[in-house]
């Protein structure tokens, strides 16, 4: 090490550094132009100039290249040296006046105009471009010619093939002077981000995305300057750590496993193949992905809502569906791909949401298919706030000559022309199958079908054609975030049924070092403010706020981070913690609900308790909410920082308890979905008790006879149904009903009662799982239950052998009975599907019969759209009515019925007289109410069992140890069922397949000395963890049962006395954070 006095000051720095690189490392700002990390200093531009005394005599060197030495005293901002620089900064301006960069450095030393003769150059001749590309082993440029007539050029001043348009001159080039476009006449061809869809370009070094894991970078050799021209390697010499190897190869790795998951996901559609739509030739025709990336706060506009061509934001947007779905002439992809309806109107209201002024959005569309759950009502909401729908397939766009619009010309429902411009349209394009599907298919020996999809059966939707091979997400069907979540939970499970006997035997238990007691230390506060890469520091002044947070109490360390959710972020934090003895943390980054378990973990490994830990979220609270103010949205931060500090200093270490888990479950429901997830979990291992209320198993399935593909349920029922009873880890328990629930996670007590016999009994179970099955509504409208030819849904199955409907000349099938209204806005899924499939089936037994179905949207999604398409070729008849004009069913004096519906395409009434309807009754729950309040769950507006998060954990509820799968969640047909049963059977082994559980240490506590034993606290808590308990005789207080409460905070606001209150949520601890904020 080197001792100098630098500014007055003695510093130690490294033999060899330069005194620019100490400067700077002591946060002394020297200027300079042609320093540049990547490149060996040059000192060309003088401006770095610094004051030396070596003992003997003073001089001015150059700091960027004069290595320190010891004893040198050195003097960053003398009279001498500002008066140096302003000199060399005058030059600078007379040589290039008329330079937005060289101006504003003139500013930045109050220099308004020069003393000297002007000139009207734009380069400062500062080298970074010649160095650069001699470093990229090109030297394609260089300096010519003396004195004042020097200048940066190629050989003899012409276009030169020798450049690899690598752009790093133009890249580096302070002023912006050297264009690659001057240089060669070769294409400059931009790297764009495939994450940004292209929108945004990125460099041959890069992390994919903000999220990625691994989140390290990676290099793409067919970019890269180094493997194109083995010169540049400048990442390797910058890079800190020493961990780019330009050497490394490809290894092949051999692992052995007992189970496949397939989860290769998708590959968006692209519409250049369709001319019409002039995706390929125009900027403002968007596919919806890159839509996606456009209102993205870490996209390539900053989440600005804006167009590509100019930049400027829109005032009416287009979305065209069904781009790249149920179209088999121009692309074969005669599937509809179930996602796109949705997406299309959640783009149209963010978009609404973004702009800054009112923003006409229009959705084309043929069919409405929001028939997930709860899809409807946002599809209400959305046309109620203005996004208009219309009914048509756009055959084209046509670019606008005077302008950067787009004009759209479509027919409307009443035969009507239009013509309209937008300044913007959205390709809805649908999901495919990656490129490389079909070679992965023949390596693992499973089969496709005609469009490419992994093959699977009804009654295993994620098991392939080749045993231990399993599939789920796309790779098996188009579908959404929230089933293929749901799918991949099924996969897990079917594969863990496999490796039963295997469990364990290849666990390595991860092991924290012994927790430190910090009771005694003083406080010592370490603060980690995030860049979040741009996502928080395009908005907010991190490195101010950084700065800020070292002024406040007790904080000893802060540091600022690019991600602080990395895996070498949280290793360095780790490191810190221990270096600096920190024994409270504070990150400001982004949302504690999605990383504050991450940190509380990096906490544990370094030997802290997990709840020595505060977040500050100033991404969604400060650079989201105040994109467009960064002056607010870095002042808030610094309050967010501030109230945080503050908590720190308050919060305690929490003891982190266990239970033990009894490994069973309750499975409550015997149908399809319930048998399915007690099957999976008894062959993982567990024991498993079926509660079914009917005398025996079955549930709706018992009802139908077919899959919409073709398969026989009566058969794969009777052998469901022999599996059940016959394994020795089920207990079935029919005509039985549930009386009373009590414990928590993993500790479970259920009575039942045996009807019949009253006899009563009491299970443990470790889980619980609601699959209870849905109901067929009983319609008061289209004549049901006055005519006997009417029908519901699956009234038709059990009379489909019968003389009425074998000899039928005519049948009307009226959809969303029940479903879809006011009453109950949601779509019963099932529906439409069952409707065609039986239609297809009338018209395969009798050709001649006439069928016609009645529908609002045709909603047979995914590959039932082929279902849809043989219908029509078949000759069945599709009229589509509306809410506000429903066909109207009457019965003639002799009994025969006539059904009168509006043809949209006629445009007046006609009248059907078929043999039988069948009515496409809405789905819904019965009794859903008592379970919920048995087991303090929640129920949906539709009262449907609502899940904790719809697409991170759908089978899942808020309180732990409960599941739900199976219509109870929604409707759904049998496959989806039975994805979702095996969804929650892997769910609860996850608990099962534990000994013990870590039980969250944020709970409610009472002090029994303040408690007067009201119960206030046991009538509002909705998880029922408070019990009133007798302390002694007379006298009763209330005790919480930790593993039941889920720290909500209710008991304390009920309580009157205020012995009620939540570990780390004190109500000292609020307070300080509400003093810290009024008080800054």
């Amino acid at each position: 090490m080197v001792t100098f006095t630098l500014n007055g000051r003695q510093v130690e720095a490294e033999e060899g550094s330069t005194i620019l690189q100490v400067a700077e490392s002591h946060n002394i700002k020297i200027p300079t132009l042609c320093n540049h990390k990547a490149l060996e200093p040059a000192g060309l531009c003088r401006l770095c100039t610094v004051e030396l005394f070596d003992g003997r005599r003073t001089r001015f060197v150059t700091s960027c290249n004069y290595p320190v030495r010891k004893g040198i005293e050195v003097k960053t901002d003398s009279e001498e040296v500002i008066r140096h620089r302003k000199m060399i900064v005058e030059l600078l301006l007379a040589r290039c006046p008329n330079n937005d960069f060289v101006k504003n450095l003139a500013a930045e030393f109050g220099i308004e105009a020069p003393r000297f003769k002007l000139g009207d150059d734009h380069c400062i001749l500062c080298g970074l471009c010649v160095r650069v590309c001699e470093r990229m082993g090109i030297r394609a440029i260089d300096f010519s010619g003396r004195g004042t007539e020097t200048e940066v050029a190629t050989p003899f001043k012409v276009f030169t093939d020798a450049c690899a348009t690598c752009g790093a001159c133009e890249f580096l080039c302070p002023t912006g002077y050297i264009k690659v476009s001057d240089i060669t006449r070769k294409e400059v061809r931009p790297i764009l981000s495939e994450f940004d869809e292209g929108l945004a370009g990125r460099k041959p070094i890069y992390v994919p995305y903000a999220q990625a894991i691994p989140n390290i970078p990676a290099i793409d050799r067919s970019v890269c300057s180094h493997f194109i021209n083995k010169g540049c390697k400048i990442c390797a010499d910058i890079c800190p750590a020493g961990a780019i190897d330009h050497t490394q190869q490809d290894e092949e790795v051999e692992i052995e496993v007992g189970a496949v998951v397939l989860a290769t996901g998708f590959k968006s559609f692209d519409p250049s193949q369709y001319d019409t739509y002039n995706y390929a030739h125009h900027p403002n025709v968007v596919t919806s992905m890159e839509f996606e990336r456009i209102l993205s706060a870490g996209g390539p506009f900053g989440g600005h809502l804006m167009r590509p061509s100019d930049h400027k934001e829109p005032r009416k947007i287009a979305w065209l569906q069904c781009v790249g779905s149920r179209a088999i002439n121009p692309c074969d992809k005669g599937y509809c791909s179930s996602v796109c309806c949705m997406y299309a109107i959640k783009e149209a209201v963010i978009a609404r949401e973004h702009s800054k002024e009112p923003l006409d959005c229009a959705i084309f569309f043929m069919d409405m298919r929001t028939h997930g759950k709860e899809f409807d009502q946002y599809y209400n909401r959305a046309r109620e706030g203005g996004v208009r729908f219309v009914r048509c397939r756009v055959h084209s766009i046509d670019p606008m000559v005077e302008s950067e619009g787009l004009q759209l010309r479509y027919v409307t429902e009443d035969g009507r022309v239009e013509t309209e411009e937008f300044d913007m349209v959205v390709l809805s394009v649908g999901l495919q199958t990656p490129p490389d599907v079909a070679d992965l298919a023949e390596k693992m020996g499973i089969e496709l079908d005609h469009y490419k999809f992994a093959r699977t059966g009804s009654f295993a939707p994620v098991s392939t054609s080749s045993p231990g091979i399993y599939v789920c997400g796309a790779l098996q069907g188009p579908k959404d975030i929230p089933f293929s979540v749901m799918e991949a939970s099924a996969a897990a499970g079917a594969a863990a049924s496999g490796l039963a006997r295997a469990r364990h035997s290849l666990v390595k238990e991860k092991t924290f070092p012994e927790e430190r007691d910090v009771s005694a230390e003083p406080l010592r506060i370490g603060v980690f403010v995030c860049n979040c890469g741009i996502n928080i520091g395009a908005v907010v002044r991190v490195p101010e706020v950084a700065d800020y947070a070292k002024t406040l109490p007790n904080v000893v360390y802060v540091q600022e981070n690019l991600f602080s959710c990395s895996q070498d972020a949280i290793e360095q934090l780790i490191g810190v913690i221990k270096q600096q003895d920190l024994n409270r943390v504070v990150v400001a980054s982004c949302s504690p609900r999605t990383h504050e378990p991450l940190f509380q973990e990096t906490l544990r490994s370094s030997g802290l308790n997990k709840y020595l830990f505060e977040q500050a979220n100033i991404r969604d609270q400060c650079s989201w909410v105040h994109s467009n103010d960064p002056d607010a949205a870095t002042e808030k931060a610094k309050d967010l920082v501030r109230m945080a500090v503050s908590r720190a200093s308050l919060i305690e270490p929490l003891p982190m308890p266990s239970v033990s888990v009894t490994p069973a479950a309750l499975v409550v429901g015997g149908g399809v979905a319930g048998m399915v997830c007690a099957l999976t979990m008894a062959q993982q291992g567990f024991k498993a008790h079926i509660v079914e209320e009917k005398e025996r198993l079955g549930g709706q399935a018992l009802k139908l006879n077919k899959t919409w593909k073709g398969e026989s349920i009566p058969e794969y029922l009777s052998k469901l149904i022999d599996e059940v009873t016959g394994h020795e880890n089920i207990e079935v328990h029919l005509n039985a009903k549930l009386k009373e629930v009590s414990g928590f996670i993993g500790n479970f007590k259920t009575t039942i009662a045996l009807n019949g016999t009253g006899e009563v009994r009491e299970l443990e179970h470790g889980v619980v799982v609601l699959a209870t099955g849905a109901h067929s509504i009983k319609p008061d409208e289209y004549l049901y239950g006055k005519n006997d030819r009417v029908f519901r849904w699956h009234e038709l199955d059990e009379a489909w052998e019968s003389d009425l409907v074998k000899n039928a000349g005519s049948a009307v099938f009226i959809q969303c009975v029940g479903s879809r209204e006011p009453e109950r806005p949601h779509c019963s899924k099932i529906c439409c599907t069952f409707s065609v499939q039986k239609a297809v089936e009338l018209k395969k037994r009798n050709p001649d019969i006439d069928v016609y179905i009645l529908y609002r949207d045709m909603r047979t999604y995914g590959e039932r759209e082929d279902l849809y398409r043989e219908a029509r070729a078949l000759g069945v008849i599709f009229i589509r009515y509306d809410l506000e004009n429903k066909p109207v069913v009457t019965e003639t004096e002799g009994g025969a019925l006539k059904v009168t519906v509006t043809d949209p395409i006629l445009g007046r009434p006609i009248t059907l007289e078929p043999d039988f309807i069948t009515l496409a009754t809405a789905i819904y729950t019965r009794g859903a109410e008592e379970l919920a309040s048995l087991f303090k769950v929640p129920l949906s507006q539709d009262n449907f069992f609502l899940e904790v998060h719809m697409k991170l954990r759908p089978v899942d509820f808020a309180v732990d140890g409960v599941f739900v799968c199976g219509m109870a969640h929604f409707p759904k047909p049998i496959e989806e069922s039975i994805a979702q049963a095996q969804a929650a059977a892997a769910r609860a082994a996850t608990i099962l397949a534990q000994k013990r559980i870590d039980v969250e240490g944020v709970v409610s506590t009472v002090d029994q000395a303040l408690c007067r034993g009201c119960g206030k606290c046991v009538e509002v808590c909705p998880y029922g963890a408070p019990e009133l308990i007798e302390l002694r005789e007379g006298v009763k207080v209330s005790q919480i049962r930790e593993a039941m409460c889920k720290g909500c905070g209710a008991c304390a606001v009920a309580c009157p006395t205020g012995a009620a209150a939540i570990r780390h949520f004190t109500d000292t601890q609020v307070l300080t954070m509400v003093e810290a904020a009024l008080g800054g």
